[in-house]
């Protein structure tokens, strides 16, 4: 038992220096970048599936049950709506968006998020996403594309 105590406490004293926290720092980035290029690959493997009302699985995709989706791969539990799966996460500025995060649209005539897709690739004033529209189902979009750039939201980090 005393030696389970002391073992404890020596941990929690290595962790508390400079050093510890620096190597559990880079861990930490280490696993949410692969994190990341997980989501990515398994919303690209998507790509092509059909879009479904209301669909969260390869049989179809509405843009939220992608994401839904693809964030449960990686056991992370999402809202099921594009509107409270806004709500979750840190909102990022258009400029420090990065791959794996989720980027929202109103893209009808409601005042409410009704759309979002997942980051791909940031390019300067450009942001790639795969989403699931409904006349294409799952495909990759731009931000420079007029529609998406007209009705774009916010950007919201849910790894950090």
């Amino acid at each position: 038992m005393k030696k389970v105590f002391l073992l404890i406490l020596f941990s929690v004293l290595l962790a508390s220096c400079k050093t510890g926290l620096s190597s559990v720092s880079k861990e930490s980035k280490h696993e949410a970048k692969y994190i990341v290029n997980n989501l990515i690959e398994t919303a690209t493997d998507n790509i092509g599936v059909r879009y479904k009302a209301a669909g969260t699985t390869k049989a179809g995709f509405d843009c939220s049950g992608l994401v839904y989706y693809t964030f449960e791969k990686e056991n992370i539990q999402l809202p099921r709506s594009s509107y409270e799966q806004s709500k979750v996460g840190k909102i990022i500025e258009f400029d420090d968006a990065k791959k794996g995060d989720l980027i929202f649209f109103k893209t009808n005539k409601n005042k409410q998020i009704n759309h979002v897709g997942l980051i791909t690739e940031v390019n300067h004033d450009e942001i790639k996403f795969v989403h699931s529209s409904t006349s294409k189902g799952v495909i990759i979009s731009s931000t420079k594309e007029t529609y998406y750039k007209n009705s774009f939201v916010q950007i919201n980090r849910i790894i950090e």
